[in-house]
């Protein structure tokens, strides 16, 4: 008899990930709605709150243009380096793959033709082959990348993208797969890992809620505190306090008001014409 982390024929897989998919596309509708009462909290540098503290920061860049921007909200960075400090503690060493997203590096995600082409395959996974219909495209697109500064945390400066690794061996903790994999395994709660991933993921999910940090369920690397993803997950009953805003170091910030917020970054008409695309390409 197999089990869920064995069973090789897909058809499980395939059901699993259409229910996790349909479910993070109603959380991000609940998310533009979930009430938010910005605090007006200032930045900090995440670089500077960790000298001290064995800690790494990704290199990459956004779609190979954007370079990551380590700031969050003052309150975040100081939880963030006691969440590190603990690590350390532990045997970890804590890596920041991501943190601020500005609207222009969100929307850059839109414009790499790679991103739909990607989607497009894990989609046609999930149909067997098929080649699906632009409206099932759109809401996988919607799932799986922030289309609205509304429900995008990262915009915030509220969110973090993780790893976590070893820090006598320099291995990375085993989690069932790196930053950044959209498969099966990709939700927390995913049963399509081993026994020894599912103890590492729930072993870094306790140590960051102990600090405040709530993990989003369809990213087991995303985290956020303080705003609606974290107030939601945490059935607080509070409005997020923590919004979505244009940040620049060295400026003030400036909030994006609520209509702005619930815009698409692009018009509809440019994803439906990059799924277009995709789909042409996949059929040559």
């Amino acid at each position: 008899m197999t089990t869920p982390a064995t069973d090789l024929s897909g058809e499980a897989r395939r059901h699993y990930w259409t229910q996790q998919m349909e479910a993070a596309y109603a959380f991000m509708e609940t998310m533009s709605r979930y009430p938010i009462e910005e605090s007006g909290e200032p930045f900090a540098s995440l670089r500077e709150a960790m000298e001290g503290v064995e800690v790494r920061f990704s290199t990459s860049c956004i779609n190979g243009t954007f370079p990551r921007v380590y700031f969050l909200r003052r309150s975040l960075v100081e939880s963030l380096r006691r969440v590190a400090e603990a690590m350390n503690r532990r045997g970890w060493v804590l890596k920041i793959e991501d943190a601020y997203r500005s609207v222009a590096m969100q929307r850059g995600q839109s414009h790499n033709p790679l991103h739909f082409d990607a989607i497009l395959e894990k989609v046609r996974w999930e149909l067997g082959g098929a080649l699906p219909d632009p409206a099932l495209m759109m809401r996988r697109l919607s799932a799986m990348i922030a289309t609205r500064c509304r429900v995008g945390t990262h915009l915030s400066g509220s969110a973090i993208d993780l790893s976590v690794f070893d820090r006598a061996t320099g291995e990375e903790i085993d989690r069932g797969g790196s930053y950044i994999e959209f498969s099966e395994r990709t939700p927390m709660a995913s049963p399509f890992i081993t026994p020894e991933q599912r103890r590492n993921r729930d072993a870094i999910e306790a140590l960051m809620l102990e600090y405040g940090w709530y993990a989003y369920p369809y990213e087991f690397w995303h985290y956020s505190s303080g705003d609606c993803y974290a107030e939601s997950l945490a059935n607080s009953g509070r409005p997020g306090r923590l919004g979505p805003v244009h940040f620049e170091e060295g400026a003030p910030l400036t909030f994006i008001g609520e209509a702005e917020s619930l815009e698409w970054l692009e018009p509809v008409a440019f994803y439906e014409a990059q799924i277009e695309a995709a789909l042409l390409r996949a059929a040559h």
